[in-house]
Protein backbone atom coordinates (compact mmCIF):
# COMPACT_ATOMS: atom_id res chain seq x y z
CA UNK A 1 0.00 0.00 0.00
CA UNK A 2 1.30 3.37 -1.00
CA UNK A 3 -1.38 5.82 0.16
CA UNK A 4 -3.37 6.43 3.32
CA UNK A 5 -6.56 7.38 1.42
CA UNK A 6 -7.40 6.57 -2.19
CA UNK A 7 -10.58 7.69 -3.97
CA UNK A 8 -12.59 5.88 -6.61
CA UNK A 9 -15.99 6.78 -7.98
CA UNK A 10 -18.74 5.61 -10.25
CA UNK A 11 -22.32 4.58 -10.73
CA UNK A 12 -21.41 0.92 -10.13
CA UNK A 13 -24.60 -0.29 -11.80
CA UNK A 14 -24.63 -4.02 -12.64
CA UNK A 15 -21.44 -4.39 -10.55
CA UNK A 16 -19.26 -6.20 -13.10
CA UNK A 17 -15.72 -7.52 -13.52
CA UNK A 18 -14.47 -4.10 -14.68
CA UNK A 19 -15.89 -2.37 -11.59
CA UNK A 20 -14.47 -5.08 -9.35
CA UNK A 21 -11.01 -4.69 -10.91
CA UNK A 22 -11.19 -0.92 -10.35
CA UNK A 23 -12.20 -1.38 -6.70
CA UNK A 24 -9.63 -4.12 -6.02
CA UNK A 25 -6.91 -1.85 -7.49
CA UNK A 26 -7.98 0.96 -5.14
CA UNK A 27 -7.58 -1.38 -2.15
CA UNK A 28 -4.14 -2.51 -3.36
CA UNK A 29 -2.92 1.12 -3.38
CA UNK A 30 -4.88 2.51 -0.47
CA UNK A 31 -4.89 1.76 3.21
CA UNK A 32 -8.41 3.21 3.13
CA UNK A 33 -10.65 3.75 0.12
CA UNK A 34 -13.33 6.40 -0.25
CA UNK A 35 -15.85 5.18 -2.80
CA UNK A 36 -17.99 7.87 -4.41
CA UNK A 37 -21.28 6.29 -5.44
CA UNK A 38 -23.44 8.37 -7.81
CA UNK A 39 -26.78 9.36 -6.29
CA UNK A 40 -29.94 8.58 -8.28
CA UNK A 41 -30.24 12.27 -9.24
CA UNK A 42 -26.64 12.51 -10.44
CA UNK A 43 -26.87 9.17 -12.27
CA UNK A 44 -29.92 10.50 -14.18
CA UNK A 45 -27.96 13.62 -15.18
CA UNK A 46 -25.26 11.38 -16.69
CA UNK A 47 -27.85 10.38 -19.32
CA UNK A 48 -26.85 6.75 -19.58
CA UNK A 49 -28.54 5.00 -22.50
CA UNK A 50 -30.12 2.41 -20.20
CA UNK A 51 -32.01 2.08 -16.95
CA UNK A 52 -29.96 2.39 -13.75
CA UNK A 53 -30.62 0.46 -10.55
CA UNK A 54 -31.57 2.55 -7.52
CA UNK A 55 -28.91 3.95 -5.19
CA UNK A 56 -30.13 1.58 -2.49
CA UNK A 57 -29.73 -1.48 -4.75
CA UNK A 58 -26.30 -0.31 -5.93
CA UNK A 59 -24.99 0.45 -2.41
CA UNK A 60 -26.23 -2.90 -1.10
CA UNK A 61 -24.48 -4.77 -3.91
CA UNK A 62 -21.32 -2.73 -3.37
CA UNK A 63 -21.37 -3.48 0.38
CA UNK A 64 -21.80 -7.22 -0.30
CA UNK A 65 -18.81 -7.17 -2.66
CA UNK A 66 -16.61 -5.25 -0.18
CA UNK A 67 -17.64 -7.66 2.56
CA UNK A 68 -16.84 -10.71 0.39
CA UNK A 69 -13.48 -9.12 -0.45
CA UNK A 70 -12.82 -8.63 3.28
CA UNK A 71 -12.19 -4.87 2.97
CA UNK A 72 -15.39 -3.36 4.43
CA UNK A 73 -13.53 -1.92 7.42
CA UNK A 74 -11.21 0.00 5.04
CA UNK A 75 -14.01 1.40 2.87
CA UNK A 76 -16.09 4.54 3.18
CA UNK A 77 -18.97 4.92 0.71
CA UNK A 78 -19.89 8.54 -0.02
CA UNK A 79 -22.89 9.68 -2.08
CA UNK A 80 -21.65 11.50 -5.22
CA UNK A 81 -23.88 14.28 -6.49
CA UNK A 82 -21.31 15.89 -8.82
CA UNK A 83 -18.40 14.64 -10.98
CA UNK A 84 -15.69 15.29 -8.38
CA UNK A 85 -17.17 14.72 -4.93
CA UNK A 86 -14.87 15.11 -1.93
CA UNK A 87 -11.80 14.53 -4.12
CA UNK A 88 -12.08 18.18 -5.27
CA UNK A 89 -11.67 19.62 -1.77
CA UNK A 90 -10.24 16.96 0.54
CA UNK A 91 -6.71 17.34 1.88
CA UNK A 92 -6.84 13.70 3.08
CA UNK A 93 -7.20 11.98 -0.30
CA UNK A 94 -3.80 11.29 -1.89
CA UNK A 95 -4.63 9.28 -5.01
CA UNK A 96 -7.50 8.38 -7.32
CA UNK A 97 -8.05 5.15 -9.26
CA UNK A 98 -9.72 5.52 -12.65
CA UNK A 99 -10.17 3.58 -15.88
CA UNK A 100 -8.43 4.86 -19.01
CA UNK A 101 -11.89 5.98 -20.15
CA UNK A 102 -12.34 8.31 -17.16
CA UNK A 103 -8.73 9.47 -16.85
CA UNK A 104 -9.51 12.86 -18.51
CA UNK A 105 -11.99 13.57 -15.68
CA UNK A 106 -9.23 12.87 -13.12
CA UNK A 107 -7.00 15.38 -14.93
CA UNK A 108 -9.81 17.98 -14.75
CA UNK A 109 -10.12 17.19 -11.05
CA UNK A 110 -6.41 17.80 -10.51
CA UNK A 111 -6.60 21.14 -12.35
CA UNK A 112 -9.47 22.11 -10.04
CA UNK A 113 -7.50 21.02 -6.97
CA UNK A 114 -4.48 23.10 -8.03
CA UNK A 115 -6.73 26.15 -8.58
CA UNK A 116 -8.05 25.59 -5.04
CA UNK A 117 -4.49 25.50 -3.65
CA UNK A 118 -4.44 21.72 -3.10
CA UNK A 119 -1.86 19.17 -4.22
CA UNK A 120 -2.87 17.20 -7.30
CA UNK A 121 -3.82 13.57 -6.68
CA UNK A 122 -1.69 10.70 -7.91
CA UNK A 123 -3.70 9.23 -10.81
CA UNK A 124 -3.69 5.43 -10.98
CA UNK A 125 -5.20 4.48 -14.32
CA UNK A 126 -6.17 0.93 -15.25
CA UNK A 127 -7.10 -0.54 -18.60
CA UNK A 128 -10.74 -1.33 -19.29
CA UNK A 129 -11.42 -5.03 -18.65
CA UNK A 130 -12.20 -6.79 -21.92
CA UNK A 131 -15.10 -9.19 -22.42
CA UNK A 132 -14.68 -12.51 -24.22
CA UNK A 133 -14.88 -10.67 -27.57
CA UNK A 134 -12.06 -8.29 -26.49
CA UNK A 135 -14.49 -5.32 -26.36
CA UNK A 136 -14.52 -3.67 -22.90
CA UNK A 137 -17.08 -4.86 -20.37
CA UNK A 138 -19.66 -2.16 -19.70
CA UNK A 139 -22.99 -1.86 -17.95
CA UNK A 140 -24.52 -0.81 -21.29
CA UNK A 141 -23.44 -4.08 -22.92
CA UNK A 142 -24.75 -6.07 -19.93
CA UNK A 143 -28.11 -4.25 -20.02
CA UNK A 144 -28.35 -4.90 -23.79
CA UNK A 145 -27.96 -8.62 -23.13
CA UNK A 146 -24.69 -8.91 -25.09
CA UNK A 147 -22.52 -10.12 -22.18
CA UNK A 148 -22.82 -11.14 -18.55
CA UNK A 149 -21.13 -9.38 -15.63
CA UNK A 150 -17.98 -11.46 -16.13
CA UNK A 151 -17.73 -10.51 -19.80
CA UNK A 152 -18.95 -13.83 -21.21
CA UNK A 153 -20.92 -13.52 -24.45
CA UNK A 154 -24.60 -14.34 -24.12
CA UNK A 155 -25.82 -16.56 -26.94
CA UNK A 156 -28.57 -14.91 -28.92
CA UNK A 157 -27.73 -11.45 -27.53
CA UNK A 158 -26.90 -8.52 -29.80
CA UNK A 159 -23.24 -9.36 -29.34
CA UNK A 160 -23.53 -12.98 -30.48
CA UNK A 161 -21.18 -13.00 -33.45
CA UNK A 162 -21.95 -16.63 -34.31
CA UNK A 163 -25.55 -15.75 -35.14
CA UNK A 164 -24.52 -12.86 -37.37
CA UNK A 165 -22.06 -14.97 -39.38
Amino acid sequence: MKFKIVAVGGTFDELHKGHKTLLKTAFIYGENVWIGLCTDEFARKLRKNHEIASYEERINELKRFLNDLGVSSRAKIIPLSDPYGPAATSTEIEAIVVSRETEPRARELNALRVRNGLKPLEIISIDMVPAEDRIPISTTRIRRGEIDRDGKLIKGGEGDLAQKA
